[in-house]
């Protein structure tokens, strides 16, 4: 039986929504950010918080990363370690950062494209090069170019991959021997992993996403992961995440980086939030990606009979919908 209820309409304009603050003839399908109501059990949590009065600084209590370790662990079979994980006020602040510290001026950091369009930003506003390795794109499906991808990893001033998992516009779950096979290449050419895995638990019922940092230890000893809460229970605008870095030195440059940017201290709501989402609204997501699923399918009959000459690439993940218009003249 349906404990929740996401047919309800929530009214989102003129709340200073920035999907929704715009013109009333407009669609803001461009961001992924989801109209449904906030899991209860987080509303509750942010409401006792509220109660409690003052609303001052705050510190990160072991309570908030016992409840990533958990949920990693029952979710995803990964055991996380306590002393890998970081608070930062999100992902795109933690990327920007790492790719401050991490890398020098004129570096080159490499992206799997077609990618989330921030990554871009991310490289650029620092001074850093972007290098594109493009997927290769047939019969309705993106496939890595392997080779395409060793030489670019190869080059010499290429020290830096930004990577999306699952991937980010395309709803692709990478399996545990892509993950590898990427990897090993970057074993190979001394270049670092900055896996962001935020959409992980947006993965449809009967697929499995598998983190980066799971593959092997020697791939764990080269990897920086970002995770949070935000784009699986809709709590973006909180600003809350970890940054995950198994290896020791790396975890002490990155968090000297994100300490000295001021994105490591989280607002009055971060903690409770978080908490409250991974230990107490478990049911919620479930509930929440059946029917994300449902919808998925009807778009695509809807599309197929609509719009016969536009191809949805087929997602195992994610709530985005990444349209192949190729056909259309």
């Amino acid at each position: 039986m349906k404990k929740y209820h996401f047919d309800k309409i929530v009214n989102r304009r003129k709340v200073n929504s920035y999907k929704w603050d715009v013109g009333e003839d407009e669609l803001p399908m461009w961001v992924a950010d989801m109209d449904f109501d906030t899991a209860p059990e987080i509303k509750c949590a942010i409401q006792t918080r509220l109660n409690q009065g003052a609303l001052g600084y705050n510190t990160v209590p072991d309570s908030f990363f016992e409840s990533y370790i958990s949920w990693w662990e029952r979710r995803h079979g990964f055991t996380l370690q306590k002393e890998w994980l970081m608070f930062c006020t999100g992902a795109v602040p933690a990327i920007s950062s790492i790719v401050r510290k991490m890398t020098k001026e004129n570096d080159k950091v490499l992206l799997i494209t077609p990618v989330y369009n921030i990554f871009y930003n991310s490289i650029l506003n620092n001074g850093r090069e972007v290098l594109e390795s493009r997927m290769l794109y047939e019969d309705g499906k993106y496939s890595i170019d392997y080779e395409d991808l060793e030489n670019k990893l190869a080059q010499d001033e290429t020290t830096l991959m930004i990577f999306c998992n699952p991937h980010n516009p395309t709803g692709y779950v990478w399996t545990k021997a892509e993950l590898e096979k990427i990897g090993q290449l970057c074993l190979k050419h001394d270049v670092l992993i900055l896996s962001d895995e935020v959409q992980c638990d947006l993965t449809h019922p009967g697929s499995k996403y598998t983190p980066f940092a799971s593959v092997s230890e020697a791939i764990s000893n080269i990897s920086m992961t970002c995770m949070a809460p935000s784009k699986a229970f809709n709590i973006a605008g909180l600003q809350t995440s970890v940054i995950s870095v198994p290896n020791e030195a790396l975890r002490k440059q990155v968090n000297r980086g994100i300490n000295t940017d001021e994105v490591a201290e989280p607002n009055s709501f971060a903690i409770q939030a978080t908490e409250a989402a991974f230990n107490d609204s478990e049911g919620w997501l479930d509930e929440l990606n059946h029917y994300l699923a449902t919808n998925r399918a009807y778009l695509i009959e809807q599309v197929s009979e609509t719009f016969p000459e536009i191809k949805i690439v087929e997602a195992k993940a994610t709530y985005l919908a990444w349209l192949d218009c190729s056909a259309i003249s």
